[in-house]
């Protein structure tokens, strides 16, 4: 079952921010500090309750909490260069490191993709460091192709 995070959930979140960190941090360790986690418990709760930055869980029979997606809605309104269109930005999205590859995460993003629809979105956007191979490679089964490219020069 895939929901609206709770409350409840936040323990069980942190615990997979910090999943999501160490990937980050094993592959990027000049730029992520590890183990380390992305919100804060009290941030948490407050992102749990605004509707413009919805946090879908995929719960197992027994509410234990096997992965997550983060979203913000995105719109740039009256710009000068950029259209007026709706994005539903994924923020974060991690399935437990325990169960991958039993479809979770392409169930979370179906249903972020089905949620976006209903909202009147025209695309669903995310940001995936070089380095994380598989989230590329799983994204890309998913179906996404790249928008742009974030380059740098470390000097």
């Amino acid at each position: 079952m895939i929901r609206r995070a709770e409350s409840k959930d936040i323990e069980r979140i942190l615990e997979l921010l910090i999943q999501v960190n160490m990937v980050h941090h094993n592959a990027r360790p000049d730029l992520f500090n590890g183990p380390a986690t992305k919100y804060s418990k009290e941030q948490l709760e407050q992102m749990i309750q605004d509707d413009t930055k919805p946090i879908f869980v995929k719960v197992d029979e027994n509410e234990y909490v096997e992965g997550y997606a983060f979203c913000i809605f995105k719109q740039e309104l009256n710009d000068n260069i950029l259209t007026d269109i709706k994005t539903l930005y994924v923020d974060d999205l991690c399935v437990d490191e325990k169960i991958r590859g039993k479809h979770v995460g392409s169930s979370l993003y179906q249903y972020v993709l089905d949620y976006a629809k209903e909202h009147g979105c025209y695309n669903v956007t995310l940001n995936v460091w070089t380095g994380n191979d598989s989230a590329i490679a799983f994204y890309k089964k998913c179906g996404m192709k790249p928008q742009k490219y974030g380059m740098e020069t470390i000097l």
